[in-house]
């Protein structure tokens, strides 16, 4: 079924008219007919059904089929704090970090991080992520687009780290610790919580910006004996904690037996 991203308002309606860019992808990409299906969501947890009512060449009216759904909060909240890679590779990070279900997304320019963006750039790049984020969210059938941030100097990313109940950070220090106990002590069943992951630059974090991210309260982990480029190691903490939240949604779930 083909997915639309439409305003809060335009939810809340049982007929929507849809013109311009979102019209002529359905009308004249996907060639929807009358009667056809098309789910819509808001990106703030909305989501409702509608069915093609009439079409022209130039726009479609939906009618809806079912009532509006809001999806709940979820208990835990997962930020991902990452240093902006080069090239393509932001993005391709962006789209799966949306799978993976990230809330928030802080892309950082630290000390070692070799893009840099500013002024109007800065503000271009972050339209691109918003698309970015919003097509994925559209695809994966997330009801939720996640909150993308400007590119953040990390010198401002203090405030954001304070505001996680949990933050962790994947280090190359000897101190660093394995992932599955921090994980394990994580208790995902308490609601209003917000998790951090951090991920640095090519080149890792200077040890000031190592120090300041200890500071305030990120636990240093080990993601085994590689060295993974800042993509992979953001889905790879996105990933675990996603599955560590998933506990608190199934609490009596029990493992397979393995065969």
């Amino acid at each position: 079924m083909h997915r639309q991203h439409v305003t809060t308002e335009d939810i809340a309606r049982e007929t929507l008219t849809l013109t311009g860019p979102a019209a002529h992808h359905l009308l004249h990409v996907l060639r929807l007919r009358e009667g056809d299906e098309v789910g819509a969501f808001d990106g703030a947890g909305a989501t409702r059904l509608y069915h093609v009512a009439a079409r022209t060449p130039e726009a479609l009216t939906l009618v809806a089929k079912q009532p509006l759904f809001r999806q709940g909060e979820r208990p835990v909240r997962l930020t991902l704090f990452a240093c902006v890679p080069k090239g393509e590779r932001m993005d391709w990070m962006l789209e799966k970090a949306v799978e993976l279900g990230a809330d928030r997304i802080v892309p950082v320019l630290s000390a070692r991080t070799v893009v840099r963006l500013e002024g109007r750039q800065a503000a271009a790049k972050r339209e691109r992520w918003l698309r970015v984020a919003e097509a994925a969210a559209r695809q994966c059938g997330a009801a939720r687009v996640p909150e993308v941030l400007a590119p953040t100097p990390f010198a401002e990313t203090a405030p954001l780290m304070r505001a996680c109940t949990a933050l962790i950070v994947a280090a190359l220090t000897p101190e660093a610790r394995p992932l599955a106990p921090v994980l394990e002590a994580l208790d995902p069943a308490r609601p209003g919580q917000e998790w951090g992951w951090w991920c640095g630059p090519e080149g890792d974090f200077t040890p000031e910006e190592l120090r300041a991210i200890l500071a305030c309260g990120a636990v240093p982990v080990s993601l085994g004996p590689l060295i993974l480029r800042v993509e992979t190691a953001a889905l790879y903490g996105l990933a675990n904690l996603g599955c560590r939240r998933e506990a608190a949604a199934h609490p009596n779930a029990t493992p397979h037996p393995t065969p």
